[in-house]
C-alpha cells in the first residue's frame, strides 16, 4: 500500500474538520504550517477544494425548512447532453445540489425551502417549464439522521427508566 500523500492528509483531516488550522494539521501530519497553507491555497486555486459549509440541524432551530429532492427526467441535449440543463437548474438560488444519475431519471436536485410550497412553488414554475424537463418527482425529507458523516439524530432514544432487577 502506497503511503499517503501530503494533499490527501489533509483532505481527510478537512473533509471531518475544515476549521482546522495550517498549524493544527501540520501538527497532526508531521508537516510545516506555511507547508499545509500552501497546499491548501493551491487545492483552492484547482478546484480540488470547492467550498466550506457549516453543517446546521435546522430542527434544534426556531428557523423552518423543508427540504426536498426531486427526481427530474430530461430530453438531453445535441452536443451538450445534459450539462446545460444541469446548469440552468443549478443557477436557481434555492437549489443545494443537481446530481446526474443512472437509472429511472436523470437528475437529482436538492432544494431547501421554508415551506412545502415554496418547494411545490419551484417545482411548477420554475422547474417543470424548463423544455427540456419532461417529468418530476418529489420526495421530501422527514428527519435528518446522519449528513455529511456527521450522525444529525440517534432516532427517539428515550432514557431507560425501567428499575435494574438482579436475582
Amino acid at each position: 500500500m502506497r503511503e499517503e500523500t501530503m494533499r490527501g492528509q489533509i483532505l481527510q483531516l478537512l473533509v471531518h474538520n475544515s476549521r482546522l488550522t495550517p498549524e493544527e494539521i501540520g501538527q497532526q501530519i508531521g508537516a510545516e504550517p506555511e507547508e499545509v497553507a500552501k497546499e491548501i491555497q493551491l487545492m483552492e486555486e484547482n478546484k480540488v477544494i470547492c467550498g466550506y459549509n457549516t453543517l446546521i440541524n435546522w430542527e434544534n432551530t426556531d428557523r423552518e425548512m423543508v427540504t426536498a429532492l426531486i427526481e427530474v427526467k430530461v430530453t438531453p441535449q445535441r452536443g451538450n447532453g445534459f450539462d446545460k440543463i444541469a446548469e440552468r437548474i443549478y443557477r436557481f438560488e434555492e437549489v443545494k445540489a443537481v446530481y446526474l444519475m443512472s437509472g429511472g431519471f436523470d437528475l437529482t436536485v436538492i432544494l431547501e425551502g421554508k415551506s412545502l410550497k415554496e418547494i411545490a412553488f419551484f417545482v411548477s414554475d420554475k422547474l417543470a417549464p424548463i423544455d427540456a424537463v419532461i417529468g418530476t418527482a418529489t420526495h421530501f425529507v422527514l428527519k435528518s439522521y446522519k449528513d455529511h458523516g456527521v450522525i444529525i439524530s440517534q432516532g427517539d432514544k428515550k432514557e431507560d427508566k425501567r428499575m435494574i432487577v438482579s436475582p
